[in-house]
């Protein structure tokens, strides 16, 4: 390194970035810096320091380089590298330092206000005291080990769930999903999660008292991939042909059934689906209700047989379960697999790529809002083990475990949370089928002797392939088995094992990592590793006593867990940290003792299993002493051995769902209300509804009683002001009147009819929109009402013949309040019939026309109400938002007009409208949906009317999912509607781009004001735009009549 000097000076300024390297470390290297060594510092300290893997292969070249002058160029540059990624990772430490602190404090002002707001006294359980209260992030640990502990056990939960038909709807997006021959590995879409959701589903399918199993995912019918993927549907035959099921129907078991969205013809990652989800949920949707209705014929007594929960996994098919559930009105559960928080965090220390372009390339903000959104909607939020609860799941502002058993102990109590909820996070570790699983009897010295149950075979391929490596065959086998990433601590092992002299002389060690053809051909990071464990060998003379076969195939890794037991060896997971560890539940199933690292899952493991022992991943001396103790005490060996066979069924896929269908048994079952027995939706069309429209028309809404739920105001309330006894009564003949009307509408199951010869022929049947035969959704988010009023003119005059016919209905969807609507329809001229429907407060109610439509023009639907209160915070949540609008008020200067103020005359029982009054002061919507989610509050905020407003409604509230009700109530199709909307609007305006209904972009409408409503989001509009999609079109720059129309003829609604 002659001429090199200069060297040490960069190397120092590396050493002053401070916290960019480890203390102590960097204190080493200060002192060793006389007889420093580049290839020890870049090598070791950088790569593991920065993990910028390739300044690796960089050294190489400049050790190779002959040229003094060439080498000292690329030492040079390295060392520029080296000091400037220093200096990026010190910027990183510092801006994450500073986002801890932010969100720690949040988190605290957040609680504390919660608290303050359950203001009675807190119980011991609350405080935080370890009493037999359930715990922070679930189940405790007691309750949570005996689970079924012998068959009696399982015999008796057998008996109790007979009778039973649940119907159930698993939703796993991505990857290739099909029952067999997975192309597990193919790409990173298809892994692990596939082979959990279709063995989940096929076990499921199997229990008793489970009638049917639907797993949804993507139809794919591209030259790319097998034609399989392209049927509609598959049936699931279960593993055990003995099943515990002894009902079969002609519907029942488990499916995957294929929904077909996005591009047809194309497989795409899953970070490309985000512009498609609403399509799948549209088509979702209409499945499960024809599911429901078939079932109801088979087992339900004619009456549908709605699921008892949708669960999603991952955070795309978690957003799809949110929507799904909600337009269905049934519980939610949720997995997600792996979190987009956790993966952010890893990839911004890496400091690699910049948070843009993490977001570029991950789509990694909107996936996070799906998991928000999930942790809003769910009622159990299921995990593999404790550790992804409390390193990953607190990460999102929708979990505060210390906020959760505060609400768990209060709900225990029967005591109010005043509107505040949160998710139940519930430990159920993955099944495994074991009884294909054999556990080796025999031993190396010794071969099985055969009989007829167990005839001697031929040794399978494998054993050959790893036994050539060793000198002593025969040695206790220590096994394990991981990918070559520096996070499985690989290399620590081999350091371990390389030093331990009594170690190498008693076993053999085996490295399963991967299948490789050349080095140079992985990737950087793997390479790295495995040239790594290399060097190790050579350097510790290790040959002979480790093998590290290059291939081997997924049905090899059952014989090389028998090739281990055999050999009365160990199996050993030494990763930094393991979120679950299933290698660990296999190699138990085949009579292998653990040595497993403490961090993580195999913690839990440990406690089911109590088969092995656990390690700290840092000390390569712990690892080589439980490695010694396991090979060298064989009563140790044969004990720890024992207790996994013995305990293994724990983990056995009848265990997990069994324990998974009593945590849905634990949810309040919900499901459409008007479905009621006492409904008796026969088949008979002649019962008219006539006398109950005659009671609707005497009570339905008249907007000077404010039956929309609005606060009466000044100047319309004179004669509104009766006795509550008689508002309540009111309301209750008025929801019994609809309860009576529904049961005779719902009975016409013809759907859109078009009557063209006398319009009032059917006016018996109501509403009026299920005989239309498309339906437009005004949906426009204008600047002004003249503006709106000017849109529905140049709509209505676009399609004049087929609005006289009737073919045609119209919805108004709006962030206005019913006075509003009211107000603005007879300013402009317009009647309240010339509509099919109403959904108003940003989708927090729905109305219809009444039949007399002087006095009394609308009439409520209160069951869209009952639809949508899932979580609704009420009382509580408007005193949190009255509080978070006097702290934004506390900012404005003196003497200045309040910033944003409640607006008590606009809101109703449903929909809290806060007026803002300067725009350029009031926080994002992101940043009010964060602040109620901190304070467990779940709610969907939108702000509308150009900025000026904010309406708070409940979570999963919104126009577009008011749609899909009407889908559900009254069976509009929803691919015969056409959503008119500007160039931009509210900020739900995405949710109405999307979906199986056709869109209608005008051009030059909402293109101003509107915009900066998406100017800070957390994710860009174009990530979730589905803008290629034929269902889409937009109008030309004069949005004229003519305009709207050929935009119709184009999407095929309108024959040209």
């Amino acid at each position: 390194m002659a001429g090199n000097d200069w060297i040490n000076s960069y190397l120092e300024a590396i050493l002053d970035v401070g916290p960019a390297l480890d203390d102590k470390k960097s204190s080493l290297l200060l002192r060793e810096r006389g007889r420093f060594s580049p290839t020890r510092y870049f090598v070791e300290e950088v790569i593991t320091g920065f993990d910028e893997t390739d300044l690796y292969r960089s050294w190489v070249k400049a050790q190779a380089t002959r040229s003094p002058q060439e080498r000292n160029t690329r030492l040079e540059n390295m060392c520029w590298r080296i000091w400037n990624l220093a200096r990026q990772k010190k910027q990183l430490e510092g801006e994450e330092a500073q986002r801890k602190a932010k969100r720690r404090l949040e988190r605290e002002r957040g609680r504390r206000e919660a608290t303050a707001d359950m203001s009675e006294d807190l119980s011991e359980g609350e405080k935080g005291d370890a009493v037999s209260d359930i715990s922070t992030h679930g189940d405790s640990n007691r309750g949570r080990l005996p689970r079924i502990s012998s068959v009696d056990a399982m015999e008796t939960w057998v008996g109790q769930q007979k009778g039973k038909k649940l119907y159930l709807v698993l939703i796993s997006l991505h990857g290739l999903i099909r029952g067999e021959n997975m192309e597990l590995g193919r790409d990173s879409d298809t892994g692990g999660q596939v082979k959990y959701v279709v063995e989940l589903a096929r076990a499921l399918g199997s229990m008793p008292g489970v009638y049917r199993v639907d797993l949804l995912t993507r139809q794919i019918s591209s030259p790319d991939v097998d034609w399989s993927y392209g049927e509609p549907t598959e049936m699931l035959s279960p593993r055990n042909s003995e099943g515990l099921s002894d009902e079969m129907g002609e519907s029942s078991g488990a499916y995957i059934v294929r929904i077909p969205f996005g591009p047809r013809d194309k497989y795409i990652p899953k970070e490309l689906l985000w512009p498609h989800i609403r399509e799948f949920v549209d088509g979702a949707l209409s499945h499960v209700i024809q599911m429901s209705k078939v079932l109801g014929e088979q087992v339900g007594g004619g009456q549908p047989v709605w699921p008892v929960a949708i669960h999603g996994h991952y955070a795309d098919a978690g957003d799809s379960a949110a929507l799904l559930s909600g337009a269905l009105n049934v519980p939610m559960l949720f997995t997600g697999h792996s979190l987009g928080r956790d993966k952010l965090e890893q990839l911004l220390k890496q400091g690699r790529l910049s948070r843009d372009e993490i977001n570029t390339t991950y789509k990694i903000m909107r996936r996070i809002e799906a998991e928000e959104l999930s942790l809003d909607s769910s009622e159990i939020v299921i995990t593999s083990t404790r550790q992804e609860i409390d390193e990953q799941w607190r990460l999102y502002d929708a979990f505060d475990p210390i906020l959760e058993k505060k609400l768990r102990a209060r709900i225990k109590r029967n005591v109010s949370c005043y509107g505040r909820f949160m998710p139940r996070m519930a430990i159920i570790p993955p099944g495994m089928e074991f009884h294909n699983i054999a556990p080796q009897d025999g031993d190396m010295d010794g071969e099985m002797e055969g009989n007829d149950d167990h005839p001697t075979t031929q040794d399978p391929p494998i054993w050959t392939e790893i036994m050539r490596f060793f000198n002593n065959p025969r040695k206790p086998m220590i096994l394990a088995l991981a990918r070559p990433d520096p996070k499985k601590n690989i290399t620590t092992l081999v350091k371990a094992f390389g030093e331990c002299r009594p170690l190498q002389e008693l076993a053999n060690l085996t490295l399963i990592m991967g299948n490789r053809d050349g080095i140079d051909e992985m990737s950087s990071t793997s390479s790295s590793v495995l040239l790594s464990v290399l060097k190790l060998i050579d350097k510790y003379d290790l040959y002979g006593q480790v093998a590290y076969p290059k291939h081997h195939k997924q049905s090899d890794v059952p014989d090389i867990y028998r090739l281990a037991a055999k050999t009365k060896g160990v199996f050993i997971n030494p990763a930094f940290i393991e979120p679950f560890g299933l290698t660990l539940i296999e190699a138990a199933a085949h009579g292998l003792p653990m040595v497993a690292t403490k961090n993580g899952g195999p913690v839990d493991i440990h406690r089911v299993l109590d088969n092995g022992l656990l390690i700290d991943p840092h000390d390569q001396w712990s690892i080589a002493d439980a490695l010694l103790k396991l090979v060298a005490d064989k009563h140790l060996w044969a004990r720890c051995r024992q207790n996994g066979l013995k305990n293994i069924h724990l983990f056995s896929w009848p265990e997990h769902c069994k324990t998974y269908l009593s945590r849905i048994a634990s949810c309040k079952p919900r499901h459409p209300q008007w479905q009621r027995s006492e409904d008796g939706l026969g088949n008979s069309e002649s019962d008219s509804p006539s006398d109950s429209l005659r009671d609707i028309q005497d009570l339905s809404l008249n907007l000077k009683f404010s039956l929309d739920g609005e606060k009466n105001d000044a100047s319309g309330n004179e004669n509104s002001v009766g006795s509550e006894e008689n508002s309540a009564d009111r309301k209750n003949k008025l929801e019994n009147a609809v309860m009576t009307w529904s049961k005779g509408v719902l009975k016409d199951k013809k759907t859109g009819l078009v009557e063209k010869s006398d319009p009032n022929a059917n006016s018996s049947k109501f509403p009026p929109l299920r005989r239309r035969k498309h339906i437009f959704v005004l949906a426009v988010d204008c600047d002004s009402l003249t503006d709106l009023l000017e849109i529905i003119q140049k709509v209505f005059s676009s399609v004049e013949n087929e609005r006289n016919e009737g073919s045609i209905g119209f919805i108004l969807s709006t962030s206005l309040t019913m006075s509003e609507v009211h107000s603005f329809l007879v300013s402009g001229g317009l009647s309240p019939n010339d509509f099919d429907a109403f959904i108003c407060n940003s989708g927090s109610d729905l109305y219809y026309p009444s039949l007399n439509s002087e006095n009394r023009p609308f009439v409520i639907d209160f069951y869209y109400h009952s639809h949508i209160e899932y979580r609704w915070g009420g009382e509580g949540l408007r005193k949190t938002l009255v509080r978070w609008a006097t702290n934004i008020n506390d900012k404005r200067a003196e003497n200045e007009a309040q910033i944003v103020t409640l607006a008590e005359k606009l809101s109703t029982d449903y929909c809290y409208t806060f007026k803002v009054e300067k725009l350029g002061m009031v926080p994002p919507v992101k940043e009010v949906r964060k602040m109620m989610r901190i304070q467990a509050l779940r709610s969907h905020a939108v702000y509308c009317q150009n900025w000026t407003r904010l309406n708070v409604i409940p979570v999963l509230a919104s126009r577009a999912q008011a749609l899909r009700y009407l889908y559900v109530r009254w069976g509009v199709d929803l691919s015969k509607m056409v959503v008119f909307v500007g160039e931009c609007g509210d900020t739900d305006y995405e949710g109405l781009l999307g979906g199986l209904h056709k869109s209608v972009i005008l051009k030059g409408v909402c293109g101003s004001a509107s915009n900066q409503f998406h100017a800070n989001r957390n994710y860009p509009l174009s990530d979730v735009m589905p803008f290629d999609s034929s269902n889409i079109v937009q109008t030309s720059q004069d949005c004229s009549s003519d305009d709207i129309r050929a935009s119709l003829e184009n999407l095929g609604v309108l024959k040209e």
